[in-house]
């Protein structure tokens, strides 16, 4: 596995392009990969965030089972002969993962819950959770399942942070999507190191084609996390 950030110049057409639209960002992002199994394994996957950790400033974060090749992305929508990417191998630090490790982190995710199948597909339609309280039960309440909590604070409530809530509206192909997503920032104790692992590669949620579903860790000292 590798993570990668790669710096977007928002200031190009071409990222204004890719910014607005998670269908774009998604194509783009596949199209770093010539191998199809460098993109997606049996027990991993591609998964991408994008972050804004200052103002006009915007990252784009990915963890791949294979090393992305993201040339086409400097020249659409990077810094061409300023600033291009940077990748690490990410199976060392997926080594050492235990119960009993506390992290900082950051999820941006799509946080749904089921509702009545459609009529014409017979598949179970997905709404969004909107109010910020039950955004935050959804986390709480796959943390377990993904070998983690959410640390308490002295006051007793989680340490947890919600931003960047919003609902998206885009195209796929000629199909609308609406797409509801929450950047969590927290603090989180491992209880379970293989379900925790999973969680890092595989995502967690829905839309992971989007933008959603990537954990990224940093030392519980305070620190941002993701950077």
């Amino acid at each position: 596995m590798f993570l990668t950030r790669f710096p977007i110049n928002p200031a190009r057409r071409g990222a204004r392009k890719l910014l607005a639209s998670p269908q774009a960002m998604h194509a783009a992002v596949r199209a770093g990969f010539a191998d199809p199994a460098d993109y997606q394994r049996p027990d991993s996957r591609t998964l991408w965030r994008l972050d804004t950790p200052a103002p006009a400033t915007v990252h784009l974060y990915l963890i791949s089972p294979g090393r992305p090749d993201l040339t086409h992305l400097v020249e659409q929508a990077g810094w061409p002969t300023t600033a291009t990417w940077d990748t690490r191998a990410y199976d060392p630090l997926l080594a050492t993962l235990r119960p009993g490790q506390r992290w900082a982190f950051r999820l941006t995710a799509n946080p749904v819950h089921s509702g009545r199948k459609t009529p014409d597909t017979k598949e179970t339609q997905r709404f969004g959770y909107l109010r910020a309280e039950e955004q935050e039960q959804w986390l709480l309440q796959r943390a377990a399942r993904c070998g983690f909590t959410v640390a308490t604070q002295q006051d007793g409530r989680p340490n947890l942070r919600l931003h960047q809530r919003q609902t998206q509206s885009f195209k796929r192909g000629t199909q609308p999507v609406t797409l509801t997503t929450v950047t969590y920032d927290g603090v989180l104790d491992v209880t379970d190191g293989q379900a925790f692992r999973t969680a890092l590669t595989s995502g967690i949620g829905h839309a992971k084609a989007y933008g959603c579903g990537l954990l990224t860790l940093a030392p519980a000292d305070g620190a941002a996390t993701g950077r």
